[in-house]
């Protein structure tokens, strides 16, 4: 086998072999997807679907990638087993409508055992059941003995890129850790044994909404061999988390912890190797553009930084750490993804931030679920764990991950009826609260004039406080960790108003930081929502208003692309299309609209084509 190549080998041979082999070598693609479909890019593949559906012509007939991904449908696992990830480089080469089974299979092949020098009776390969082609050409062209081709289902051996889309029956290529076990009884499901570091897709169908499969125009290939996992067996660890790609980051949180990775025990092992992997993901989501959130990619962003936090705790870390370890992720990867250096202070800041939060969430939190923990014997109630989660921030997964180490479950089920009757009362809670912002401002009305908007041509302003209320009243003034809600003289914020939500930004003045997380319209009077990280506000302050430039400029450019895409939709499909409701926020855009009809794949890549080329041409 091969001396121990690095992972940056490891990935550089692969990109040299299909380069040489006529493969136009491309540039990973951001975790963000084009694709509406998918929250994070899950594969190598994601960004050829449109040129897999026939929806896009390919630059090239070839290309090959180091792709990077994201998938938390395992994130349970990460840690506890060897190869298991939430962040990883999938190293892939594509034919787009070329080459095909035979060629794909045989060049697999060629990389593995005279490239990666893997022992040819090592490796065992396995087919879709139905496949009878790719079983023949693994058993006749390559020479593999049949009982080493292991035919499988259809959850194993036939890949979709989701519920729709290009698919197709798949051959993966297995390492075999213990092969002095014999292959009489060979079985690919025992991880402990074998590992597939390499999956041929033979991509032939589309699949509908309805699950019917399609034959695709051009049959194409799609393949993915693990970075990670080939790592691990070139570099002969006992795991991924132990190679060069990740274990400098695992050594740096060791040593923060003064802790010897070599002997310590299995759970702090597991803590290590979370810290590990998770640090990988944040880094690389925060570098493509993720800021922390409570819902969609931002969401996944800020569980995986709050188990990363929770773990450093359990290891005895003290106070902010992350950072520390970012850094070393960094470093790792910078060579390769150029972006994580150049955003370098933006990581760095949104770490140190959602790191903070979650530090004085825990300390809130930890002492009650403690008393929890000590009273309750088999299960911890949807009540108990709705309390940690309303009042001190705690997610379910949270609290079910510290009840699931000291042998509890949660009642998930009692969970969500609190939910749903918190959502219940904040429903009427928000026209209660409405109401008596109203009352409260009616009552200041001599001394409250509609606000001043500036926002169309100013993003910052010195404003004065007209009015301080605190869950709908009026006070004088309210002190750091309140949720507040400010009136001010003149404000550039935009108010949510049709379709579009509020600016964000920062309210601040002497010590004094409100963060604005939503600003609302009340006849005329803008009444900015938002928390006071730190300092006094009181009535009659002069302050400084300041939006959030980033999420102005993508909401603008999302409220432009309504305009453009209901242009379109009337040139291209129907001129009686009218809209029926819109939402404008800084992440996305829904168009609602009234046809009689579906659109057609071909229609919407008409739409989008006509929209991108109207943005092309910058009118004023």
């Amino acid at each position: 086998m091969s001396n121990h190549l690095s992972g940056s080998e490891i990935r550089q041979r692969f990109l040299d072999f299909f380069a040489a082999r006529n493969h136009k070598i491309l540039p990973s693609a951001s975790l963000v997807p084009e694709d509406p479909t998918v929250l994070l890019t899950i594969a190598g593949m994601l960004p050829f679907k449109p040129i897999f559906l026939g929806q896009k012509t390919p630059e090239f007939p070839r290309a090959t990638t180091s792709q990077k991904c994201i998938r938390t449908n395992d994130i349970e696992n990460v840690g506890r087993t060897a190869r298991h990830h939430t962040f990883f480089e999938m190293l892939g080469n594509f034919s787009f409508g070329d080459y095909f089974k035979e060629q794909a299979i045989a060049w697999a092949w060629e990389l593995s055992t005279e490239v990666f020098n893997l022992p040819p009776e090592r490796l065992v390969v396995s087919v879709f059941k139905e496949d009878e082609e790719a079983f023949a050409i693994w058993r006749d062209k390559i020479g593999i003995p049949a009982h080493r081709i292991q035919k499988m289902g259809e959850a194993d051996n036939f890949w979709v890129s989701g519920p729709t889309g290009p698919c197709g029956p798949c051959s993966e290529i297995y390492y075999d850790f213990h092969p002095e076990l014999g292959d009489k009884t060979i079985d690919l499901e025992d991880d402990s044994r074998f590992i597939e570091f390499y999956n041929l897709v033979f991509m032939q169908y589309n699949r509908d909404a309805d699950g019917n499969l399609t034959p695709l125009a051009n049959k194409n290939i799609d393949t993915g061999m693990g970075l990670e996992r080939m790592a691990q067996i070139l570099q002969k660890v006992a795991n991924n988390y132990e190679t060069d790609l990740i274990f400098p980051i695992v050594a740096e949180a060791a040593r923060l912890a003064a802790i010897d990775y070599q002997k310590a025990d299995e759970k702090t092992k597991v803590s290590l190797k979370v810290i590990g992997d998770h640090v990988r993901s944040v880094v690389h989501m925060i570098a493509d553009g993720i800021s922390a959130s409570n819902t969609d990619r931002g969401y996944v962003l800020r569980r995986l930084i709050r188990r990363v936090v929770r773990h450093g705790r359990l290891i005895g870390i003290e106070g902010q750490f992350i950072t520390k370890v970012a850094e070393i992720a960094i470093a790792l990867s910078e060579s390769v993804y150029g972006n994580v250096r150049e955003r370098e202070t933006v990581i760095k800041a949104e770490l140190e931030r959602e790191e903070a939060r979650f530090l004085e969430t825990l300390e809130r939190g930890e002492k009650l679920l403690e008393s929890i923990l000590e009273k309750e014997k088999s299960q911890i109630s949807g009540v108990d764990a709705f309390t940690l989660y309303d009042t001190y921030g705690f997610p379910l997964e949270l609290t079910q991950e510290i009840a699931e180490e000291q042998g509890l479950s949660v009642d998930t089920a009692g969970f969500e009826q609190e939910m749903k009757k918190q959502q219940q009362r904040s429903k009427a809670a928000h026209e209660t609260i409405d109401l008596t912002v109203q009352g409260s401002l009616d009552k200041l009305a001599e001394h409250i004039h509609p606000t001043e908007f500036l926002g169309y041509t100013d993003l910052q302003a010195t404003a004065t406080v007209t009015a301080v209320l605190v869950a709908g009243k009026t006070v004088e003034s309210a002190a750091a960790g309140t949720e507040v809600q400010v009136v001010l003289d003149k404000t550039p914020f935009y108010a949510e108003s049709g379709g579009q939500i509020g600016d964000k930004g920062y309210l601040t003045g002497d010590n004094l930081l409100i963060r604005v997380e939503d600003v609302q319209k009340e006849s005329g009077i803008f009444i900015h929502f938002g928390r006071i990280e730190r300092g006094i506000v009181t009535t009659g302050d002069t302050i400084n208003a300041q939006i959030d430039r980033s999420c102005r400029r993508r909401a603008q450019a999302n409220h432009t692309a309504t305009h453009l895409l209901q242009s379109a939709l009337k040139k291209l499909v129907d001129g009686g299309i009218s809209q029926a409701g819109s939402l404008v926020s800084f992440e996305r855009l829904r168009f609602d609209f009234n046809c009689p009809r579906s659109l057609t794949s071909s229609e919407l890549q008409q739409v989008e084509e006509q929209i991108n080329n109207w943005i092309a041409e910058a009118h004023e």
